[in-house]
């Protein structure tokens, strides 16, 4: 199930144009989620479509949101699905928070494995 979700989200953020999408499988490293996906946008506008666009594409496929973080300023907004959080950054607070280093021992999933 959680990976339909994740293919769900992927294509959302694909779809709203986030760019640098990176998928890490947090499976036995996270109890918070069994995937995190990490995009970015140019923009506080385009960080917000994305973010709605990951709620609007989980509900509609029956897929309960937990809770929208950051909303308001876009510079960082955390969608929890349940199994999938995606972290959507506006691109200059993603180098600041480095996430992939911070969960550097998660291994990396490529677009068609998801």
């Amino acid at each position: 199930m959680n990976e339909t979700l994740l293919q769900i989200a992927y294509k959302a953020i694909d779809d709203k144009r986030g760019e640098d999408i990176v998928v890490l499988n947090m499976q036995g490293i996270s109890l918070l989620a069994d995937y995190f996906i990490i995009t970015e946008c140019g923009s506080e506008r385009q960080v917000q479509a994305v973010a709605r666009e990951l709620k609007e594409k989980a509900e509609e496929n029956g897929f309960n949101v937990r809770k929208m973080e950051g909303f308001d300023s876009a510079r960082w907004i955390l969608v929890d699905m349940g199994d999938v959080v995606a972290h959507v950054f506006h691109k200059d607070e993603r180098a600041y928070y480095n996430l992939e280093r911070l969960w550097g021992d998660a291994p990396q999933l490529d677009a068609p494995e998801v």
